[in-house]
């Protein structure tokens, strides 16, 4: 079995109504997301590396939102943060700004629709990040696209930071790494919820491997790209906008 089996995969709405029927699970990252394998690791790394590369930020636009988890972790930083939060899910969207409301010190911004087709302006951000979003993108020509709007989004200065579940260029080490992520969901909820779990990713996701965003990401223009964590099947990685393009 791999993360990326020739099956149809869910369309955006099919994902979307999934979503807005996991409010309560994605509220909670300790135990709500345990399938994330290192989830509330990569919430502080990724917090922590954000706040130092870009202790200027005073603008935030998390994709993908959930329920607010690294905007609220951002905010503990960088509490002066203007925030701009997008996600497929209205539920998850409104659940973001009510835990919000008594944290950020400016009004939250809410843009219910896929990044892929919501503009993103020029220079507007000095932040962003993504978490768990883009492995739902498809092909390579959408995996581009989605970057060079988010290149072009930030403002110089600016980074992008990203935690995702990523494939294995090698088949044989891919087969290694899915076998241990399987091994890792049994056990947490047993053999029932490893086969859950990797039905909906067959289902849903289409991940691309650690280096091939590297790369992308320097394609389209960014600069000193850091990988922050690692394992198994997940990565926490983001990179720093240093130029005009």
């Amino acid at each position: 079995m791999s993360a990326s089996g020739p099956a149809a995969k869910s369309t955006v709405d099919e994902i979307r109504r999934r979503f807005d029927n996991d409010v309560e699970r994605f509220s909670n990252l300790e135990t709500g997301q345990a399938a994330t394998v290192d989830s509330p690791l990569a919430l502080e790394l990724i917090a922590e590396a954000a706040s130092a590369a870009t202790p200027h930020a005073a603008s935030l636009l998390d994709i993908g939102c959930g329920a607010g988890n690294y905007t609220l972790k951002l905010l503990e930083r960088l509490p002066d943060l203007a925030v701009t939060l997008i996600d497929l899910s209205r539920p998850m969207l409104d659940r973001a700004t009510e835990r919000l409301g008594g944290v950020a010190k400016r009004p939250v911004t809410t843009l219910q629709g896929d990044v892929r087709d919501l503009p993103l302006g020029q220079g507007c951000f000095d932040l962003v990040v993504t978490a768990a979003v883009l492995h739902h993108l498809r092909g390579e020509s959408e995996w581009r696209a989605v970057f060079e709007k988010v290149y072009r989004a930030l403002r110089t200065g600016g980074s992008f930071w990203i935690f995702d579940m990523v494939e294995h260029s090698l088949p044989a080490v891919q087969a290694r790494m899915w076998e241990r992520y399987g091994r890792y969901l049994e056990s947490l909820k047993g053999d029932d919820y490893r086969r859950q779990v990797f039905g909906y990713i067959e289902q849903e996701d289409t991940p691309r491997p650690l280096m091939f965003q590297l790369d992308l990401l320097r394609a389209v223009g960014f600069s000193e790209a850091e990988i922050l964590h690692k394992n198994t099947c997940f990565a926490a990685f983001g990179a720093l906008k240093h130029g005009a393009r």
